[in-house]
């Protein structure tokens, strides 16, 4: 089973943090989706027949898409790919683009899965990402989106430099008490050439703060555990049957196809990512061209990759999955066994809760020459 990503890069207006490619200007927005579909089927044969699982709507803000333009890419899909009966069709949105006649017209495409750009429940935190709703705005939009998807995950962000621990705890609560059956939870990342980058360091704002950001991490842990959900990857945790399909092909190594400017694909043995322009992207697809850079995998390649995803999980690192390596890997993880921030039970390799504040140091570790 495979699954399909679209990348829509469009956005009202900028998020200071972010650094995905998009753009603010909607003036290329009708020919981009003709350029989409164009690209769905001159990559019909990338999946070699697998049948699609996942469809992901990712950006950008796909929510920025018409019904129609989102029903003509279903059905391009559908076209081009064997898709399963009961795949997860997931589209992001905004909560300033949610109503309840878009709710409606979302599921009656066949949207089942939404995830909900929320970030903070607290107008400060919002003013200061630059986001373009508010946290009434917020509440509104997961009320009415639980009346017509159950299937529903919203994203927050902790370790913004003024947030206090209160306040961290306050939007987890919030969260909670709303019933969101699926959390993406991740630590502000301070990107190179955004504009948060720049804020910092002409010391217009402040830098975060790594000690705190782990603080409110083990916090998350903690409570996402007492509320009875499976952490089932770093930033994931999900109410048990409600995980993710789409984000855990990924980390299971599944095949999946990128469609869009900027957007990544992987076969098993390769990668490859789209050019990252919205002009270039049109210009080259309207030539049938693909624009993009490519990278085959080596062996060890690939079991890196292995060591890097699986020890994301919490299902671990099967040393079977990495055969001839995991007597050296067994090797390197010895130290972070005895400091406690690895288990090792049934011949797997678990990361602790102290180990996931440090998940990608540990990987890296353990990566095999």
């Amino acid at each position: 089973m495979a699954g399909i990503y679209l990348h829509i890069p469009f956005c009202k207006q900028a998020c200071h943090y972010c650094n995905f490619h998009f753009a603010t200007s909607l003036r290329q927005k009708e020919v981009l989706v003709q350029a989409l579909e164009k690209e769905i089927k001159l990559q019909a044969g990338y999946l070699q027949k697998e049948p699609v699982e996942t469809i992901y709507f990712g950006g950008g803000t796909p929510s920025l898409l018409t019904i129609a333009e989102l029903e003509s890419i279903l059905k391009t899909i559908r076209i081009a790919h064997w898709v399963d009966t009961a795949a997860e069709i997931t589209l992001e949105v905004n909560p300033d683009d949610i109503t309840i006649d878009q709710l409606k017209s979302w599921k009656d495409a066949g949207v089942n899965r939404l995830s909900i750009g929320i970030q903070s429940f607290n107008d400060i935190d919002l003013q200061w990402m630059n986001r373009a709703h508010t946290a009434k705005q917020s509440l509104t939009a997961l009320e009415n989106c639980l009346h017509y998807f159950e299937n529903c995950t919203l994203d927050l962000i902790y370790g913004l430099p003024d947030m206090s621990a209160t306040q961290w705890k306050n939007n987890v609560t919030q969260a909670l008490q709303l019933g969101i059956p699926h959390l993406s939870c991740y630590a502000l990342t301070v990107e190179p050439k955004t504009p948060l980058a720049k804020q910092i360091q002409l010391a217009q704002k402040i830098n975060t703060d790594p000690d705190k950001q782990a603080e409110q991490f083990l916090m998350l842990m903690e409570w996402m555990e007492q509320a009875g959900y499976r952490h089932y990857e770093i930033s994931n945790y999900a109410k048990p049957g409600w995980e993710s399909r789409h984000n855990q092909s990924y980390w299971q190594g599944k095949s999946y196809i990128g469609i869009g400017p900027s957007a990544h694909s992987f076969d098993g043995s390769s990668r490859q990512w789209n050019i990252a322009n919205n002009a270039a992207y049109i210009k080259a697809i309207e030539e049938d061209k693909i624009p993009f850079e490519k990278e085959v995998l080596t062996a060890t390649q690939q079991t890196n990759e292995k060591i890097m995803t699986a020890l994301r999980t919490d299902l671990g690192l099967k040393l079977e999955s990495i055969a001839p390596f995991e007597v050296s890997v067994l090797k390197a993880a010895a130290t972070y066994i005895k400091s406690g921030h690895l288990t090792f039970t049934n011949n797997t390799l678990l990361l602790t809760r102290q180990g996931k504040c440090l998940a990608d140091g540990i990987a890296a570790a353990l990566f095999v020459d």
